[in-house]
């Protein structure tokens, strides 16, 4: 059943194509996807959505334990999801449906506290279910903002960084919210965050996989998490 609600909602979704703007010709903000054409989109966390429970919690590494209170906490009425880190036992909530060609539009924020100096989380995309293979839309302070992870390529699993490509950073200060959205399609992944393109990669080796979210410090608040089949 946890599948079974996502898998019917986009059966219906035609396929279409999604705005990708590497930059506006005249240096401003371009709009996200779900901007230029809301038509289509799935959403993920809202009244109309199956919530939580077509999510699975996952250890990281995989097989490992997870602690016994979920972090993760969902207001249904709202669609507003808060994940506060479980401590050493990383986790990440996995959405149980293997997806291949899609665009992902996710906000979020961290919630802004004293005592934790380096917040820090992801947005996942093509994992594998144990996150052997991970992609990763770094999520945290100003530093984040940036593709990182381990694919599969040459029958060996190929770990990538893309920060040093960033050439602008958008992430805004805790408390404020970021929009983000990733435009999956074959070997191409592409992260768009608050009115701009900030990386572009075509070295994914993992054609399908599944998508995820994970705090490992800090708190997240996320919202608006939307899904559209290409």
């Amino acid at each position: 059943m946890l599948g079974t609600c996502v898998r019917r909602c986009l059966a219906v979704v035609a396929p279409a194509a999604i705005v990708v703007i590497l930059g506006a010709a005249g240096g401003g903000d371009v709009p996200s996807g779900l901007e230029a054409d809301p038509a289509g989109w799935v959403d993920l966390l809202g009244p109309s959505s199956a919530g939580l429970d077509a999510w699975t919690r996952e250890p990281i590494p995989g097989g490992g334990d997870l602690v016994e209170d979920s972090p993760w906490a969902l207001d249904r009425a709202t669609g507003l999801l808060t994940a506060t880190a479980p401590g050493p036992d990383r986790e990440w909530l996995r959405l149980d449906q293997v997806m291949l060609d899609f665009a992902l539009h996710v906000e979020w924020r961290v919630v802004p506290d004293p005592a934790v100096k380096d917040p820090a989380g992801g947005v996942y995309v093509r994992n594998s279910n144990d996150a052997g293979w991970w992609h990763e839309a770094r999520i945290g302070d100003a530093s984040a903002g940036y593709l990182v992870g381990a694919t599969y390529a040459n029958l060996l699993t190929k770990p990538f960084d893309l920060s040093a490509e960033v050439k602008e950073k958008r992430v805004k200060p805790a408390g404020e919210w970021n929009s983000y959205e990733l435009t999956v399609k074959g070997r191409s992944v592409t992260l768009w965050i608050n009115g701009a393109v900030a990386n572009e990669w075509k070295g994914c080796g993992v054609p399908r996989g599944y998508i995820g979210l994970e705090v490992e410090r800090g708190k997240v608040e996320f919202r608006n998490l939307k899904l559209k089949a290409l």
